[in-house]
């Protein structure tokens, strides 16, 4: 996505957000942080972009989100499993009501047969209520594959993850 495409994005996410009253997080991990810099390159994001987690090694996933230590052990960062617990975690350490966390494999290093460079997890979570009025969240995950460097990995993802929050995000 370009420049100008991703500006669109953030721009319609922002609209989407500040008519229904709500605010973002992001929980990053193979992008570093660029997520939240996309949403705060617009002027007036903070009236909807909640927070930013740059959680980049395993203990900071662990630390700042609460993912379970044993729980990267068990299915590695780059997974469906720690993506979804990146995702709650921000919005469980935060006063957001929807989230977005990626954890990949940006290289060019670190790839293997399984896990191949390009590989990234994406989860999203949302507050919701449940048919008692209670409180409770709803996470989505889902595993992508972006061909080619480091830096066209991270901007696809950049990309996926904002395009996500936005389709989530239904008009009133």
């Amino acid at each position: 996505m370009d420049t100008h495409s991703l500006h669109v994005t953030v721009e319609a996410l922002a609209s989407l957000l500040l008519a229904r009253g709500q605010m973002l997080a992001t929980a990053e991990s193979c992008t570093g942080g660029l997520i939240a810099a996309s949403c705060t390159e617009l002027a007036g994001s903070s009236a909807w972009f909640e927070r930013g987690f740059v959680t980049y090694s395993n203990e900071a996933k662990t630390e700042l989100l609460g993912v379970p230590a044993e729980l990267i052990a068990r299915h590695g960062a780059v997974s469906e499993e720690v993506a979804r617990a990146m995702a709650s975690g921000a919005l469980r350490h935060s006063r957001a009501d929807i989230a977005v966390a990626v954890t990949g494999i940006a290289g060019p290093t670190g790839g293997s047969d399984a896990k191949p460079v390009g590989t990234v997890w994406l989860a999203w979570a949302q507050r919701a209520e449940d048919d008692d009025g209670r409180a409770t969240m709803a996470v989505h995950a889902e595993k992508v594959w972006f061909p080619g460097a480091r830096q066209a990995v991270r901007g696809a993802t950049v990309a996926r993850a904002l395009a996500g929050v936005r389709n989530r995000l239904v008009p009133l």
